[in-house]
């Protein structure tokens, strides 16, 4: 057996164990449900934020009450589906598996939940 195949085989073995990065413009199923999550989450942060100025009186139009339910369904949503996405990507940051995208939907629902929580409490109290 050459010595050149001998010192070569562990390298080809170390290369093929280690996750393949996705390309930039590629949809990995990873990268699609983080983008979701992240929408779910970001849409509850509106809802809530809107639903805060509703009641602090900066804006008058719609229903705060409405949003700020909507904002504490869909806060978690987010945070449940970039969850999943964190405990199931393989790799790391960049390798294309949405882990960062789960992160940002993580906090982003945090956030979204929390805004909704604070405009549902300031609803009951003032009415």
């Amino acid at each position: 057996m050459p010595v050149l195949t001998v010192l070569a085989a562990p390298a080809v073995a170390h290369v093929s164990t280690q996750p393949i990065a996705a390309g930039v413009s590629t949809l990995s199923p990873g990268r699609v449900t983080a983008i979701v999550a992240a929408l779910l989450a970001l849409t509850s942060v509106a809802l809530g934020g809107l639903a805060l100025a509703r009641f602090a009186g900066r804006i008058s139009t719609g229903d705060g009450r409405i949003r700020a339910i909507s904002a504490l369904a869909l806060g978690p949503m987010g945070m449940a589906l970039g969850a999943l996405v964190v405990a199931t990507a393989e790799g790391g940051l960049g390798t294309g598996n949405g882990l960062g995208g789960g992160i940002v939907a993580l906090m982003l629902g945090v956030l979204g939940t929390a805004l909704g929580g604070r405009a549902l409490a300031r609803s009951h109290r003032a009415g």
